[in-house]
């Protein structure tokens, strides 16, 4: 008989290797009534391979909506249930927020069972900046909307993660390194955590070099890290951020640095005082 109380657990599964998986994951989905997957014939070996015999409905982007009566009539019946995706973790550029909204309204626990997200996993061995960076998803899968898109996010100063799929991945950089200009750098991720992982770091003319060199570079799930614009001053002439930090924290204080710097930028103060920290733990 099942023991925990009525709530929705958001459980990431692993996005390659199955060692990733969590004592606590396994104990979760074992001890829930219900599991809703993205694709209950893909999270099925995964639940296989466990040992885990528990109940499963589908939870896609075509049903989600119908799918959340179903679920709030489990938890008021007093049963828990687990939410998981194909691969990492639920929500992030996956179905699901519809479902925890209704919850949460309905006075349901909503809670967490961490673990991969390929999206963390690709920006911490990209080597760019990571303070501060803003997830895009999926960029759009038209060339028109996608360059139009990426005209959009030209002047973001914060590093850039999205997703990419193998048949759209070397037409994707192209287009970074048309609308961002050929020296942006890019950290590309393939088939992280699996068989034939492999990252890299290059300017986004040299990886749309690379991706065209071989066939292999092309396959499997990517997640691209796109270094951030350049800051510019009030009259629109590029600056460096951490190139005028430098040369600032060379002469004064931290904070007196970073008032200058927002002076000259018309950035916000506290985002440069943050970066300026980093810069002299780093030293």
């Amino acid at each position: 008989m099942q023991s925990m109380p009525a709530a929705l657990w958001i459980v990431a599964t692993p996005i390659g290797n199955l060692g990733d998986f969590s004592d606590r994951a396994r104990r979760t989905l074992a001890d829930v009534a219900l599991i809703a997957a993205e694709d209950t014939r893909h999270s099925a070996r995964l639940t296989r391979h466990l040992g885990i015999d528990t109940p499963m409905v589908s939870l896609h982007e075509h049903n989600e909506h119908a799918r959340v009566e179903r679920i709030l009539e489990s938890l008021a019946a007093g049963e828990s249930v687990a939410l998981i995706s194909d691969a990492g973790t639920p929500l992030i550029s996956d179905p699901g927020y519809t479902l925890v909204g209704a919850v949460r309204a309905a006075g349901y626990p909503v809670l967490a069972v961490p673990g991969a997200c390929a999206a963390i996993a690709a920006l911490s061995v990209a080597g760019l900046p990571s303070d501060r960076f803003v997830f895009e998803g999926f960029l759009p899968a038209k060339a028109t909307a996608r360059q139009a898109r990426l005209g959009e996010l030209a002047d973001e100063t914060r590093t850039l993660i999205c997703y990419e799929s193998s048949h759209r991945i070397e037409r994707c950089v192209l287009d970074i390194a048309a609308v961002f200009g050929a020296t942006r750098r890019i950290g590309l991720c393939r088939e992280l955590s699996k068989l034939h992982e492999q990252s890299v770091v290059l300017d986004a003319e040299a990886l749309g070099q690379w991706l065209a060199e071989d066939d292999n570079r092309r396959r499997g799930e990517f997640v691209l890290v796109i270094e951030g614009g350049p800051l510019q001053r009030r009259d629109g002439a590029e600056i460096a951020l951490d190139d005028l930090l430098g040369e600032l924290l060379a002469l004064t204080g931290t904070k007196q640095a970073a008032k200058a710097a927002a002076r000259l930028t018309g950035a916000a103060t506290n985002d440069i005082y943050a970066r300026a920290l980093a810069l002299t733990a780093a030293d």
